[in-house]
C-alpha cells in the first residue's frame, strides 16, 4: 500500500466508512424484500450472489453481486475523491472486511469476491477487468464459482505487476490472502472433487 500522506484521522475516518458500507448485507436485505427467505436457511447459509442464485431468482443473485461490487467501489472513490490514494486503499480493504464481518450480523458475512472486484475495479479498472476476465473464463470453462473467484483473486498481483500498478501490489496479496483464507472449506471441497457447481441447489 501506499505510504500515507493523509492524517491519521482521516484514514481512521475512512476505514470506519469503508467498513460500514461494506457491511450492507446486500444479499440478506434482497432476499428478504423480495419473498425469497432467510439466506442462512438456504444452501450455504452465505450472503453472497452465488448463495442467493440457489434460491432460484437469477434477478436477486445479479442484484447482489452489483450491489455488492458497488459497495467497495463507492468506498474506494469517495475515498479518493475527499481524502487521496492512500485513503481510497485502506477504505477499498475496509469494504472487503466489512462485507466479510460485518456487526449486524455477528461478523459473519460472505466470503468478499463481489466486493474485491469492485475494490480493483475502482482502484485501478484495467486490474479489476481482468479479474474479473479471469473469473468468467474460469466458470465458463468448470461452472465452479468458488475456483473461478480464488482464480480472479490471485491473478490481481500478476496483473498488478504485469501493469505497473506498484502501488497496489500490498494490498492485492493481502486481499488475495484473505479470499483464499475466506475459502479454505471450498478449497477442500474442490481437493475432495464434492465442490458444487453454479446454480446448484
Amino acid at each position: 500500500m501506499l505510504i500515507a500522506d493523509t492524517p491519521a484521522t482521516i484514514l481512521i475516518l475512512w476505514a470506519a466508512l469503508g467498513y460500514l458500507l461494506g457491511s450492507i448485507p446486500s444479499g440478506m436485505i434482497l432476499a428478504r424484500a423480495m419473498g425469497l427467505g432467510n439466506l442462512r436457511d438456504i444452501g450455504s447459509g452465505n450472503i453472497g450472489a452465488t448463495n442467493v442464485l440457489r434460491t432460484g431468482s437469477k434477478k436477486a443473485a445479479a442484484l447482489t453481486l452489483i450491489l455488492d461490487a458497488a459497495k467497495g467501489a463507492v468506498a474506494v472513490l469517495l475515498a479518493r475523491w475527499m481524502a487521496g490514494e492512500d485513503a481510497a486503499q485502506l477504505a477499498g480493504l475496509a469494504a472487503f472486511l466489512g462485507h466479510c464481518f460485518p456487526v449486524w450480523l455477528g461478523f459473519r458475512g460472505g466470503k468478499g469476491v463481489a466486493t474485491f472486484l469492485g475494490v480493483m475495479l475502482a482502484l485501478a479498472w484495467p486490474v479489476g477487468l481482468l479479474c474479473c476476465a479471469a473469473w468468467l473464463a474460469t466458470a465458463s470453462l468448470t461452472r465452479i464459482s468458488s475456483l473461478s473467484a480464488l482464480i480472479a483473486a490471485c491473478s490481481a498481483p500478476l496483473w498488478m505487476l504485469l501493469l505497473g500498478y506498484w502501488s497496489l501490489l500490498v494490498l492485492g496479496v493481502l486481499l488475495a490472502a484473505l479470499i483464499l483464507w475466506r475459502h479454505r472449506a471450498n478449497i477442500a471441497r474442490l481437493r475432495a472433487g464434492t465442490e458444487p457447481k453454479i446454480g446448484a441447489k
